[in-house]
């Protein structure tokens, strides 16, 4: 069989970089004696050792009496406790039973207070009064409208309607008829032959104009009052 001369270097390489914590455990480790082996209860925990002062400490004293107690014999009291009892039965207020209601001849019964039967809530003080705070989200409601309403009028007012004077309407009479005037000057210097779209879009345009013009000098003459809007 063939045997190479390197198979000593490459082992001892390989050897070298093999990781050495992927075997079974660390590579060296003392193997623990057979002596020691896991013995039962080892691994619980171990509580201190019980300190003389923890015996030495007495227990807290009980409010009933002991077994072996004996009660203080010989002590007397002047106090006459049948009188006593005698007056406070007289004069103490028999105890009143607790109201009831009974809705089954079986006997099922429960409170009357807080059945519902007892008339408890529409005999209060302020059964039937509106709350305060709806009394006072009225009053803020009516505050706000008045405040809306107050500013609307206010709004109306800056724009209401007033009326043109006398001499505000002759002057814009006047204006008028010199516009009039103006757009009929410039309408007579038109050429005789409209052949051209210009032309007639110039035309017609003039012609709106005075148009225009004339029907609000008509209107004015015609209304000896005028309102315009107050902007």
């Amino acid at each position: 069989r063939y045997i190479s001369t390197f198979r000593p270097s490459v082992k001892c390489d390989t050897e070298k970089n093999k990781a050495q914590w992927k075997t079974m455990g660390p590579a060296k480790v003392a193997v623990p004696s057979p002596k020691k082996f896991l013995q039962k209860h080892s691994k619980e925990p171990k509580l201190p050792a019980r300190k003389k002062e923890q015996d030495s400490k007495k227990l807290p004293a009980l409010s009933v009496p002991r077994r072996t107690d004996h009660p203080v014999m010989g002590i007397q009291s002047k106090k006459n406790f049948i009188n006593t009892n005698a007056v406070a039965a007289i004069t103490g207020l028999p105890k009143k039973p607790q109201p009831i209601s009974v809705d089954r001849r079986q006997g099922d019964k429960y409170l009357l207070e807080t059945s519902g039967l007892v008339p408890k809530y529409i005999k209060k003080k302020d059964y039937g009064v509106t709350p305060k705070y709806i009394t006072r989200r009225n009053e803020e409601m009516k505050r706000a409208q008045k405040e809306y309403e107050a500013s609307i009028l206010e709004h109306l007012k800056k724009r209401a309607m007033k009326q043109l004077s006398a001499e505000e309407r002759r002057s814009l009479l006047q204006g008028l008829k010199k516009n009039w005037e103006e757009v009929y000057r410039e309408f007579q210097g038109l050429s005789v032959a409209i052949d051209t779209i210009p032309k007639k879009i110039q035309k017609e345009k003039l012609e709106l104009q005075m148009k225009q013009l004339e029907h609000d000098i008509e209107v004015i003459e015609k209304h000896k009052v005028i309102y315009i809007a107050n902007e």
